[in-house]
């Protein structure tokens, strides 16, 4: 195989590819990753006929662990959204946080339903109550349009079951450690979306938005009423809480110290806490919030999560079959010795990710390549420790949301469904997404300082 300064080549050269046939030809990423993952074998030098088994190989490893770890979050979510719980739980925030903080609800509302939810449509399911509620507290639009959209992006690129999260994990081998990727998902993400929110304040205070002129708006007693009857507190939040419970409960019970022994409570929490079993069940309290029991809910809404998946799934395991390719040549040694010379660490998952957001657009895309990039450099960038891989995985999801703007689909939703127009929308939302990366991997640089 080629060795020395001719690898960074190479890899740089795959890199500026996915970029390239992504943003602008336009290309589906599933056949970009595959494509670099060929040409970067061929390029190094890999023995022609291991090429398609190591691709082989890497993409089947990763859909073994999160395969239908994904399949079913997405049907969750999609029973979320279809069922009007997404508003229930919404409802349910109001009520804990007050009408008289309207924007720091929105984040909240955010927040959570980001978990299982696509942010996409996410923003979609609760603009209409977004509006009711700006209009009946005087609220600034852009602001609360802001507060949302921010509280969305928050865990929607940093907690498991999310897919891209959930998928830098697997790439970065914490299969048995997601209980503390999402433990730390969780303070992280909440820190990711306190600065949105601050940030959305100070814009709603120079911004405006075609809704601020708004006079004809549906009250939130409206917006329940589109839904019917709605599922109680407990039916809505328990498809997202249990799974998350489980599958911490799960990391505790296989931590070193093993702190609920070895009989039956360890072997019940750690099946518990396997991510399949845990989001089975979470199906399972799913089911609770069907209207009725037919065609149209058990294959229906089902069959449209599947469909929502199974785009996430390819280009999931298009990313581990890259990653397998780049542990199977030199080019992890060699470019973790040239970097850990200039001592970047955490920084370097941080920019890969950051770079390819901005240039492609998809968050989703960027958590995975990077993943699958760096995942061979972590004991060279001193970050092969658990704690190290999951403050990784933190950094690339601080690089994923960094920056949010016309290439990215979730722009042009907060744009249309806020009634910005497009300068409007760079001042607020795409600041936003700025700062919100800045500060996130500031956050994870002191942690990883602290733990690493």
């Amino acid at each position: 195989m080629i060795q020395g300064p001719m690898l960074l080549l190479i890899l740089l050269l795959g890199i500026g590819f996915i970029v390239l046939a992504t943003s602008k030809f336009k290309l589906h990423p599933f056949i970009s990753l595959l494509l670099a993952a060929y040409g970067i074998g061929f390029a190094v030098g890999m023995p022609v006929l291991e090429i398609g088994a190591t691709i082989r190989a890497g993409f089947g490893g990763i859909l073994e662990y999160i395969g239908i770890v994904i399949i079913l979050g997405t049907i969750i979510g999609t029973i979320l959204e279809k069922s009007g719980a997404a508003i229930t739980m919404a409802d349910t925030v109001l009520k804990v946080v007050g009408e008289k903080r309207p924007g720091l609800a929105m984040s909240i509302i955010g927040y959570i339903v980001s978990i299982p939810v696509f942010c996409d449509s996410g923003y979609v399911i609760l603009s209409s109550l977004k509006r009711s509620l700006a209009k009946r507290t005087k609220a600034s639009s852009v602001m609360m349009s802001v507060s949302l959209a921010t509280g969305l992006y928050a865990t929607h690129t940093l907690v498991p079951p999310t897919p891209g999260p959930i998928a830098a994990a697997g790439n970065l081998g914490l299969e048995n450690s997601l209980g503390l990727v999402i433990l730390v998902g969780f303070f992280v993400s909440i820190i990711t979306m306190l600065a949105g929110h601050l940030w959305a304040k100070k814009c709603g205070k120079n911004l405006t938005s075609s809704e601020d002129l708004e006079q004809d708006v549906a009250s939130l007693e409206d917006v329940k009423e589109t839904y019917g009857d709605l599922p109680t507190p407990f039916g809505a939040f328990s498809p997202i809480l249990v799974p998350i419970v489980l599958i911490t409960l799960g990391s505790l019970a296989n931590y070193p110290t093993m702190p609920f022994g070895e009989g039956t409570i360890y072997t019940v929490f750690s099946f518990l806490g396997k991510p399949i079993n845990a989001l089975i069940i979470g199906f399972l309290f799913s089911l609770n919030l069907l209207p009725k029991y037919d065609e149209e809910t058990l294959s229906g809404w089902v069959k449209e999560g599947l469909k929502s998946a199974a785009i996430i799934i390819m280009v999931t395991g298009a990313g581990g079959a890259l990653g397998t390719v780049l542990k199977s040549t030199p080019i992890g040694d060699y470019l973790g010795q040239t970097l850990a010379t200039y001592h970047i660490g955490i920084l370097l998952p941080f920019i890969i990710a950051a770079a390819l957001k901005t240039a492609q657009g998809s968050s989703t895309v960027a958590l995975v390549t990077t993943s699958a990039l760096v995942a061979p450099l972590l004991s060279s960038l001193g970050l092969a420790s658990v704690m190290g891989r999951v403050l990784t995985v933190m950094a690339i999801g601080a690089g994923a949301m960094t920056v949010s703007h016309a290439n990215d689909s979730f722009f042009w939703v907060v744009t249309e469904f806020s009634g910005m127009d497009v300068a409007t929308a760079y001042k607020s939302q795409t600041l936003a997404t700025l700062i919100q990366g800045l500060v996130t991997i500031t956050l994870v640089a002191i942690l990883a300082a602290i733990f690493v």
